[in-house]
C-alpha cells in the first residue's frame, strides 16, 4: 500500500459537487493499492449540505481535522444572503450594491488566492508533525480553494515528498475571476502563485482538456486529464416522466441563464397547441432570480418547477426519470474547459442530454464521443428549436431515448483505476 496524504477543502457533510470527487476516489483507492489519509477544515463554511455523503466514507479511512477561520462567516453578520451567494460563486449580473461590491473587493484584493489563506499556515505546522510522526509518500491537493496547494508546496520543500496539484477547476482563467475587482497588483499575485504552483508540483491533474492546454503553456510539468465520473448503481429502477419533462440538476447563476432556450421553448408552446400542456421545466438547486424572470417573460412559469437544493440519490432519480436533461454553460471564453461533473451522471442516466453553452466546450467533446447528446451555441436558435420538436414528436410516440457509447470510461471506479496509477508512476 501507498500512503497517500490528501488535502481538500470539501469534504462530507458538504453538498454540492465538489465534494464528490475526491470522496468518490478515496471510497475506492484501497482496491488499487492506495492508502488515503485526509485532511479538512474542522468547521468548514459549506453553502451546501447533504448528509447522505456521510455515509459513503470507507469506515478505516483516516480523517485528520483542523480548524479554520472563515471570513465569510464575518461577513455573514452584513448580509447573510450576498455572503452565501458569492461564497457559492453567485454573483449577479444586475447592478451591484455597495456592499456587494466592497465584499467582492476584499475577497478578490485582500484574500489571495481565496478566502481560506488563512487556513494555509496552521495546516503546514500541524501537518508537519503528523508528516514527521506518520510518514506518507505522496502529498495530494485539490482546488479549488486553490490556497490549498500553497500547503501541498510547503510540504514539498519540507519533506521531499511527492506533491500531486489536482485543480477541478481552472485558477485566473475561471468565469467569475474577472469578477473579483482585482487591482493589477492583485491580478499579478494571483498569476505568480499559479505559476509557481505549476512549476513546483511533480504533476498536474486537471478535469479537461481545455484546462490542460491552458496550463501547458504555463508550465512543462506533465498534465493529467482525470475527469470527473459517476458511481455505477444496479438500485435505480427508472420510471419515465409521462410530461415532457427538461431538468436541470444543479446551480443555474445569473451569467448562465439560457434566454434562447426559454424563447424557443415559448415559440414552440405557441406553435403546437399540446406542448405548452405537456412541458415541464424542473430545475433542482440554487436557481438566480435572474432565471426566474426570464423563465416569466417568456409565459412558462407554470410550466416551471422548482425543487431547491435536493440530496444526491434525489438528483439521480430525476435524472433518470427525466425525458430530457438540460446541461447549461455561460457563454463565455472562459467556460470552454468546464466539465460540470453532473454530465457525467447525466451519461449514466441515459437519457437525452441538451447542452448549451460557449463553442468550443468539452462538453461538446464527449457528448459526440459519447453519442448522449446535443450541444448547442446561444446563436444557433434554429438548430435549437428544431432538436426540441424532434425530441418532443419522438416523447409523444414513446421512442425518445439515447443510445450512448463508452459511457463506462467515465465511472468513479474506473476514474480511481486511472488516479491511483498515476500516484504510483509519480
Amino acid at each position: 500500500m501507498k500512503r497517500a496524504l490528501i488535502i481538500t477543502y470539501y469534504w462530507p457533510p458538504a453538498g454540492g459537487p465538489g465534494v464528490q470527487r475526491w470522496l468518490q476516489f478515496v471510497r475506492y483507492f484501497n482496491d488499487f493499492g492506495i492508502e488515503p489519509v485526509v485532511f479538512v477544515p474542522e468547521n468548514p463554511h459549506y453553502p451546501l449540505q447533504d448528509a447522505s455523503f456521510e455515509a459513503l466514507v470507507p469506515e478505516t479511512t483516516e480523517i485528520l481535522k483542523f480548524p479554520v477561520k472563515e471570513p465569510y462567516r464575518l461577513a455573514g453578520f452584513l448580509s447573510k444572503k450576498k455572503t452565501k451567494q458569492i461564497s457559492s460563486g453567485i454573483i449577479s449580473n444586475k447592478e451591484q450594491s455597495v456592499l456587494e461590491k466592497t465584499m467582492l473587493y476584499v475577497r478578490g484584493n485582500f484574500f489571495i488566492p481565496d478566502a481560506r489563506v488563512g487556513w494555509v499556515k496552521p495546516s503546514v505546522a500541524f501537518l508537519k508533525n503528523y508528516i514527521s510522526e506518520h510518514p506518507v509518500e505522496t502529498i495530494i491537493t485539490s482546488g479549488p480553494p486553490h490556497s490549498l496547494h500553497l500547503i501541498g508546496m510547503e510540504l514539498q520543500k519540507a519533506f521531499q515528498l511527492k506533491w500531486i496539484a489536482d485543480f477541478r477547476d481552472p485558477w485566473t482563467t475561471i468565469h467569475y475571476h474577472k469578477s473579483l475587482r482585482l487591482t493589477k497588483a492583485s491580478e499579478k499575485k494571483h498569476k505568480d502563485l499559479e505559476k509557481k504552483v505549476l512549476n513546483t508540483a511533480d504533476a498536474i491533474v486537471v478535469t479537461s482538456p481545455t484546462t490542460k492546454k491552458e496550463f501547458s503553456l504555463l508550465t512543462s510539468k506533465p498534465i493529467h486529464v482525470i475527469t470527473n465520473g459517476y458511481v455505477a448503481s444496479e438500485e435505480m429502477h427508472p420510471v419515465l416522466d409521462t410530461q415532457f419533462s427538461m431538468a436541470h440538476i444543479g446551480s443555474l447563476l445569473s451569467e448562465r441563464n439560457p434566454k434562447v432556450l426559454w424563447k424557443v421553448l415559448s415559440e414552440i408552446a405557441s406553435e403546437t397547441p399540446s406542448f405548452q400542456n405537456n412541458l415541464e421545466i424542473v430545475l433542482a438547486g440554487t436557481i438566480s432570480d435572474e432565471v426566474f424572470e426570464s423563465i416569466s417573460k417568456f409565459g412558462l412559469k407554470d410550466n416551471c418547477k422548482h425543487l431547491g437544493y435536493v440530496s444526491h440519490d434525489e438528483a439521480l432519480k430525476l435524472q433518470h426519470n427525466s425525458q430530457v436533461l438540460l446541461l447549461i454553460e455561460i457563454d463565455s471564453p472562459e467556460t470552454r474547459a468546464i466539465l460540470p461533473g453532473k454530465i457525467f451522471e447525466y451519461l449514466a442516466a441515459f437519457r437525452p442530454i441538451l447542452a448549451v453553452g460557449p463553442k468550443g466546450s468539452d462538453i461538446e467533446g464527449i457528448l459526440t464521443e459519447t453519442k448522449s447528446g446535443v450541444f448547442y451555441n446561444p446563436s444557433e436558435e434554429k438548430e435549437l428549436k428544431k432538436q426540441i420538436l424532434q425530441w418532443y414528436e419522438a416523447y409523444l410516440d414513446g421512442t425518445l431515448s439515447v443510445a450512448s457509447e463508452g459511457v463506462e470510461a467515465y465511472s468513479r471506479r474506473e476514474l480511481t483505476r486511472k488516479m491511483a496509477a498515476l500516484i504510483k508512476q509519480v
